[in-house]
């Protein structure tokens, strides 16, 4: 990365840190709670008022509104018995993963994507509702903003993204105020409401309004209310799917924290439902002000501390997101390790956050906000859903493993999470019952979607897997004679002169040089008379497709052993990323070439500013060291371990870069089992950025072009799909990117072609 945007990026983001102090981001509970339980406890700006819009609709005068309080409480005592089975799922599953985890390991793999897919969608709508809730509570206090919400709401978004960007502990700090501000102000509004009312409530602005009735009062209208009403539960599995990021011993403080989150959830929510009934709040689609803002008017009068009280809502709304922040990167990781979703999942940013999940779910919050208009009552049609599918297998696949495994008191805990999934299942019929027309049916209808791309995705991890350590695609042994270069001459340069030095000092078994330029043939008798330069028809206006012609045609030539290597040789007019920009033709040549069956694409360039006389003249390097790289041990990389033996180099060796431990000891044991007799290097990537440990690596040999070269061996599996290339990551791009400019570093990419 140049400069200027590294030092931009440094601004936003802050410094990187390194793989070492993973430890150090993990979360106290006073930290904890503010991260993954913002959601919940934001809940409660509008789980009540989302009940009473529902009873609403039957009219004031059917009294309709008096079963807030009753709706409330059945609310409020399923949120216990989910808190309650959640505390036993952290126990039972430490590392998270929560209803996913639970759900695959005891019902299997497609109950586990069933949760995982709602879970994921339910992570986009909270940012949604969260950040369109909070945009509602600032257009409760500031109504010129209401024309604007959509650009104020992705504004939200975007410095939401940021903060989480920073990392998990930074975003925790940052957000813990605005939490805790919002739990203080209400139960201060509580408290003084509480008081107030011992001597006869204030009545509410909208106390008095009439409402006509638009459908009956009856047990389905009772029924939509409470399912609206059960908002209030919406992140509630957040600490559970994110147990790895508390502190240790992490299952107690994860447990803890959800305690504690249940305790303030239900009373909060239990004390804002309370006070609306007995201030008589009237709340429809088109009321200027949410009901706590009506009730802190009632309250307080249009004080401060109605103000403060709307900031607070207002904040914890916005931050509430938070939760979706920190669960949707965390599941998606999990998933990637378990090859249901691309593998760019698991990668860690700068500041060790999941940063790619972090952008992909701002970005389809974003959508999300833009296709509805940041209307919240759209928006929360499709909301609970997910929770609910979530809720109710994941109590479900706690239930099975409590009768498989059989701990301690495990009748009392299978008793107890089998009660909780009968009851959140009865709900999640409610809500669909209730909410399908609303737009339930689009997350009905795009769940199985979800599903069919990730079971798409492990099909194809899989296959590539197969055939990566498929008996029959071994590589042969092939010796260094089995080695043919094919070179390109655009011009006869230093470049060229460099390509030739370095072929000869392989000793192929054949060396053929090819041009489209008739005029590059005088120069190239006198640069290289015992190589024969062949001058290819152009194929209409393509050079690259009468080349790829020639490739192709040469191939059919050989045999199985041989390795046909076309080398490309290139003059850099500059040092950095914009000379690929303004230059593109011969890299995209490069790529081109990747897609030939049974073709290694060696690139040798130089930059302008290393152009001088010995340049212009034709010397064979006296060392060349070679350098594999290697992620893991398949046919791919064995092969290219032959291909660099092909090139009779100094010195050879393999080389990994950036391992979790884990993988480091696996890959240690493989490398032994395949009895590779070359030694294997493992080098650290502290801050998981390949190309630049590459680079450092790389300049420990002081190559020059000249007398040493370093010839990095990139192993490179191509798929047939081009769609399938976004599921894998682009190691082998950064690394070239990097060691383009770099001098006397040779690059070659030996592709292992997929069925």
């Amino acid at each position: 990365m140049s400069r200027a945007p590294a030092a931009i990026k440094r601004i936003f983001v802050g410094r990187p840190m390194s793989s070492g102090e993973l430890e150090h981001t993990l979360l106290p509970k006073t930290i904890a709670l503010p991260v993954f339980a913002s959601d919940p406890l934001s809940s409660n700006a509008y789980a009540t008022q989302e009940a009473m819009l529902v009873l609403g609709t039957a009219g004031t005068a059917s009294g309709a509104l008096g079963l807030t309080i009753p709706i409330s409480i059945a609310v409020a005592c399923v949120l216990a018995i989910v808190v309650s089975s959640y505390r036993q799922t952290v126990h039972a599953y430490p590392s998270g993963g929560g209803a996913y985890r639970v759900s695959a390991e005891n019902l299997g793999m497609l109950p586990g994507l069933l949760a995982a897919a709602a879970l994921l969608g339910d992570y986009v709508l909270t940012v949604a509702v969260s950040i369109t809730a909070g945009v509602d509570a600032i257009s409760s206090a500031v109504s010129s903003i209401d024309d604007h919400r959509v650009i104020v709401a992705v504004g939200f978004v975007i410095l939401v993204t940021l903060a989480n960007l920073r990392g998990v502990k930074e975003s925790g700090t940052l957000f813990a105020i605005p939490t805790y501000g919002f739990v203080a102000s209400i139960y201060l509004l509580l408290v003084v409401g509480f008081v107030k009312c011992a001597g006869g409530c204030p009545q509410a602005e909208s106390a008095g309004d009439q409402l006509k009735a638009l459908e009956p009062l009856g047990f389905f209208l009772i029924l939509k209310a409470f399912a609206a009403g059960t908002t209030a539960l919406t992140g509630v599995e957040a600490i559970a799917d994110g147990t790895a990021a508390f502190r240790y011993p992490q299952s107690k403080n994860a447990a803890t924290t959800l305690s504690v989150m249940g305790a303030l959830t239900i009373s909060m929510f239990l004390g804002i439902s309370w006070l609306a009934d007995h201030t008589n709040v009237i709340f429809h689609h088109d009321a200027g002000r949410t009901v706590v803002a009506q009730i802190g008017a009632a309250i307080y009068g249009e004080g401060f501390l109605f103000y403060l009280l709307q900031v607070m809502t207002a904040a914890i709304l916005i931050l509430a997101a938070n939760t979706a922040y920190q669960d949707f990167p965390r599941l998606s990781s999990i998933l990637a390790n378990d090859n249901f979703m691309p593998r760019q999942f698991r990668n860690r940013g700068d500041r060790l956050v999941f940063s790619n999940g972090v952008i992909i779910l701002a970005t389809l919050a974003s959508i999300l906000i833009w296709a509805f208009d940041a209307q919240l009552n759209a928006l929360i049609q499709l909301y609970l859903i997910g929770v609910f599918i979530s809720f109710t297998l994941s109590q479900t696949g706690l239930t099975r493993r409590f009768r498989k495994v059989k701990p301690q008191g495990w009748k009392v805990k299978a008793l107890r999470s089998g009660f909780g999934a009968i009851v959140t299942g009865i709900v999640l019929l409610v809500i669909i019952q209730t909410k399908f027309i609303g737009g339930a049916w689009i997350i009905l209808a795009s769940i199985p979607v979800i599903m069919y791309g990730m079971y798409s995705v492990h099909s194809h991890y899989q296959d590539v897997a197969r055939q990566l350590a498929h008996p029959e695609r071994r590589p042969h042994d092939r010796r260094p004679t089995h080695q043919r270069f094919v070179v390109y001459v655009p011009k006869v340069d230093a470049a060229t002169c460099r390509a030739v030095g370095y072929v000869r000092s392989i000793s192929a078994a054949e060396v053929t040089a090819v041009t489209f330029d008739p005029a590059n043939e005088a120069a190239w008798e006198r640069l290289a008379p015992d190589v024969p330069l062949i001058q290819l028809p152009r194929a209409g206006f393509s050079n690259t497709k009468a080349l790829r012609r020639f490739l192709r045609d040469k191939r059919r030539e050989l045999g199985s052993d041989d390795f046909l290597t076309v080398v490309i040789p290139e003059v850099l007019q500059a040092g950095g990323l914009s000379e690929i920009v303004r230059h593109p033709r011969m890299h995209r040549l490069k790529a081109s070439l990747l897609s030939e069956p049974g073709v290694q694409v060696l690139d040798i360039p130089i930059t302008k500013a290393d152009i001088h006389a010995m340049t212009d003249e034709v010397q064979e390097p006296g060392r060349n060291f070679a350098l594999v790289m290697v992620a893991s041990i398949n046919n791919a990389m064995l092969q290219a371990i032959e291909y660099a033996e092909t090139l009779r180099p100094t010195d050879l060796r393999a080389v990994s870069f950036g391992l979790e431990p884990e993988a480091v000891e696996k890959l240690g044991d493989d490398w032994l089992t395949a009895r590779i007799p070359h030694p294997l290097e493992i080098e650290a990537a502290p801050f998981r950025d390949i190309g630049s440990s590459v680079l450092q690596y790389v300049r420990q040999f002081e190559a020059d072009g000249i007398d040493r070269v370093v010839t990095v061996i990139i192993p490179e599996f191509v798929v047939p799909k081009k769609r399938h290339q976004i599921l894998h990551g682009q190691t082998a791009l950064i690394v070239k990117r990097h060691l383009l400019f770099e001098p006397g570093v040779v690059v070659v990419s030996v592709p292992y072609h997929l069925d």
